[in-house]
């Protein structure tokens, strides 16, 4: 036992040992600074690349989207490269851990499947185009502009300023509106009247309206259609096209006041739906 102390405390002496510290800290410091300089070198690589990408695309008038999704995959791909990279620099056996990696797969798997799944959805956007970077669109009841689209998520601005970022997944699995991937949209205006008032009059005023004005297409032709025939109202809808998709929910809150005062100033019914509340009839005869 004294003996195998004595091999023990000098073992724990020698590893111990300032030298022994001192050189352990200092190879530690070298290998740190040249993982730090090879991963350094590796971003440099990264924005310069950037920049000639950016170049490139900006002559060959790509749009967008592609930019983004391109510079993404860039992104990703050399600084993977360069944090393999910097890891074999400081010693680290980056083979051992791929391969400790692929032991422990199954449960990293499981752990990342919505990653994996947004990652691959995001692909699939960037490949089916449903819509592009700057489209206005409605995802889930959610209106908004596309401000990006990441490998996770598809960033919209909504109309009052908000940012969201809806996964990938969910926007491929839903149906998505686009309000811009056509060059023109048409607007849709509700109007009841009374059920006296003559229908070619109104249609006539309603046309009117977007006959004078520049922001309407004249073909297709706008129209007036009767949608429904109520007890007290008829229900009507102004169908008109118009030039800039981009503006049309500005166009459509101007249309509808301006139908509002046309149909006022020109005295037309534009009734409220209403209940009749009838009294009880008294009782022929009399309870005793």
């Amino acid at each position: 036992m004294d003996e195998l102390s004595t091999r023990l405390m000098a073992r724990l002496h020698e590893a111990f040992s300032v030298d022994e510290l001192s050189k352990t800290a200092i190879d530690g410091l070298i290998n740190l600074s040249a993982a730090l300089a090879v991963f350094g070198a590796f971003y440099l690589l990264w924005r310069l690349l950037r920049a000639a990408l950016n170049s490139a695309f900006q002559r060959s008038g790509a749009d967008a989207t592609t930019v983004s999704f391109m510079q993404t995959l860039l992104k990703y791909g050399v600084l993977a490269i360069g944090l393999i990279s910097a890891l074999d620099s400081a010693g680290i056996q980056t083979g051992a851990v791929i391969a400790s990696l692929g032991i422990a797969g199954l449960t990293i798997g499981f752990a990342a499947k919505d990653a994996l799944s947004n990652l691959i959805s995001g692909i699939l956007i960037f490949i089916d185009r449903p819509f592009v970077i700057g489209d206005l669109v409605e995802v889930d009841g959610q209106y908004g502009r596309v401000e990006r689209i990441t490998l996770r998520s598809t960033r919209i601005i909504t109309r009052d300023g908000k940012m969201l970022a809806v996964p990938n997944t969910e926007v491929i699995n839903q149906t998505v509106a686009s309000y811009t991937n056509f060059p023109h949209l048409r607007i849709d205006i509700a109007v009841t009247v009374g059920v006296e008032e003559s229908l070619e009059r109104v249609r006539g005023l309603l046309l009117g309206l977007v006959h004078e004005s520049k922001e309407f297409m004249t073909e297709p032709a706008p129209r007036v259609v009767v949608t429904a025939l109520n007890d007290y109202n008829l229900a009507l809808e102004l169908q008109v096209w118009i030039f800039n998709e981009r503006e049309h929910v500005e166009l459509r809150f101007a249309l509808r006041e301006r139908i509002f005062e046309t149909l006022r100033e020109a005295g037309v019914d534009m009734p409220y739906e209403t209940l009749q509340l009838l009294a009880p009839t008294p009782s022929a005869t009399t309870e005793h």
